[in-house]
């Protein structure tokens, strides 16, 4: 993206794109003196830092420079090792989960600035976070504003943020509404049986004697704990990415669905592609009419969609059991990680430059998401690739979810990471909870609701953190501060 932008608004600029398998990067190494700009990904810089360390850079630019929030990881300690008379953070969501997060970003741009970690945590990590409990006191809620208090008069000279509200007045707006759908009756079954089963007892006795376990045992708990939330987050997108040969109700399964003449591929064992199809239909896409009209070479549709999966697998779904099998007048075009790096600026332009391609990314102004993330951040990030400079038309973005289950309670999970960022960045006053066993098992229960069937409803992206259990806390700050880096862990 930056070499073609680079290319595209300046002539004074030369820029090199320092990619491929190791024998391409060792061939471009030693041009790298014969060009102005070097423009590499993270996970080269982690690869080949014996070489980069080297070498003595004028300036070092990070673009979402919140990738080196976790000091410890092997890219953070990388990026940190280069050499730069100059360095500057480009992000959108510098923090993400806790105020420590902002450490590792200044100990890249200022080593030292912010003392050690240890120093930092002590000033600034602990009394914030001490505030916000629940049953602090008056004298740690006062401690934690003047340390607040100051960490921003520290800070704030060195950061320059720009909401596009402020600097792009002709920006259109951006909708976000929620489409709820019920589960089938064949993913209730397999949810609630999940509900009643071992492996759910063994997450409940995990919580229930955390307390008593060395650091060691509690991760293994945690990674059980996403283990069992992975299984129950796949099942609310569609029964294929968890029935198999091996799970335990597979034959049940099989026998239920050959006494109703169905199969797993079927749209009704999976609302979110029901809804997802109607959507694309009420957007005009791949409607009869449309149908009809592309029978005519070149056809361009009205609207043009962006579909958001966290799965690959989930992907490989809707391409072949909505897309291919009940909307064959659907053009489309797909951009996940097995694309080479170097084509995938070609497909993003390919779908920019080529109208009659209805569903794919970029200059687009309906967004859908069948999955969520934990991270709220990521989600406005996947938004914004389509609320961005040069939008003319209103952004619409919807977000499919699974009524009464883990996902409508992990958009509540998202408001409260929000909520963190919101606080650290924007020194507003919302607490700071904490997650309790009962909140955790909560995750695994069917939430009961009179209503069927589908449904929109409009919703807002803040929140304020409220509506947390008061059962007992089980490491709270390592759950919370590791609840997207395990889930990444577990992809």
């Amino acid at each position: 993206h930056w070499y073609h932008e680079i290319l595209n608004y300046t002539d004074t600029l030369k820029p090199l794109l320092y990619s491929g398998n190791p024998k391409d990067r060792d061939r471009l190494r030693p041009k790298i003196p014969n060009y102005d700009v070097v423009i590499m990904s993270y996970d080269i810089v982690r690869n080949d830092i014996d070489d980069l360390a080297s070498i003595h850079w004028n300036y070092c630019i990070l673009d979402e420079g919140h990738v080196i929030k976790n000091g410890k990881t092997k890219i953070t300690k990388a990026v940190k090792s280069v050499k730069a008379n100059h360095r500057l953070i480009l992000s959108g969501t510098p923090i993400q989960n806790n105020v420590l997060e902002l450490w590792s970003l200044f100990d890249f741009l200022m080593p030292g600035f912010l003392g050690t970690e240890k120093q930092f945590n002590e000033r600034f990590g602990k009394p914030i976070l001490a505030s916000r409990d629940s049953k602090s006191s008056s004298k740690e809620q006062e401690a934690g504003a003047l340390a607040l208090e100051a960490l921003h008069k520290q800070v704030l000279p060195f950061l320059l943020r720009r909401l596009k509200e402020d600097v792009l007045s002709d920006l259109p707006p951006k909708i976000i509404q929620d489409y709820y759908c019920e589960l089938s009756d064949l993913q209730k079954q397999l949810y609630e049986q999940f509900a009643k089963s071992q492996a759910k007892s063994k997450v409940e006795i995990e919580l229930e004697t955390e307390i008593a376990e060395d650091e060691g045992e509690k991760k293994k708990t945690h990674t059980h704990i996403f283990q069992a939330l992975q299984y129950l987050r796949k099942l609310c997108n569609h029964p294929l990415l968890v029935v198999n040969n091996k799970h335990p109700q597979y034959r049940t399964v099989m026998d239920r669905l050959k006494s109703t003449k169905t199969s797993l591929h079927d749209l009704e064992n999976a609302p979110k592609l029901l809804a997802l199809k109607q959507l694309l239909h009420d957007c005009g896409i791949g409607t009869s009419q449309d149908s009809e009209d592309s029978l005519g070479a070149g056809a361009v549709s009205q609207h043009r969609a962006l579909i958001f999966c966290q799965l690959k697998t989930m992907l490989d779904i809707i391409e072949k059991d909505l897309l291919e099998t009940y909307m064959p007048s659907v053009t489309y075009l797909r951009l996940d990680g097995s694309v080479d790096a170097n084509k995938r600026h070609g497909i993003v332009q390919q779908f920019n430059k080529d109208p009659s391609i209805d569903v794919l990314l970029l200059t687009t102004h309906i967004v859908i998401f069948v999955e969520h993330d934990w991270n709220p951040m990521k989600d406005l990030q996947a938004m914004d690739r389509a609320h961005r400079i040069g939008q003319k038309k209103t952004v619409n973005v919807y977000r499919l979810i699974t009524k009464g289950t883990l996902e409508e309670k992990i958009m509540g999970l998202q408001k409260f990471k929000l909520n963190i960022a919101n606080s650290i960045v924007n020194q507003q006053n919302s607490g700071l909870q904490s997650m309790d066993t009962d909140q955790i098992l909560d995750l695994f229960n069917v939430t009961s609701d009179s209503s069927k069937g589908a449904q929109r409803k409009s919703a807002m992206i803040t929140g304020d953190g409220s509506g947390f259990g008061k059962g007992k806390k089980i490491s709270p700050k390592n759950l919370v501060d590791g609840l997207e880096n395990l889930w990444e862990a577990l992809m």
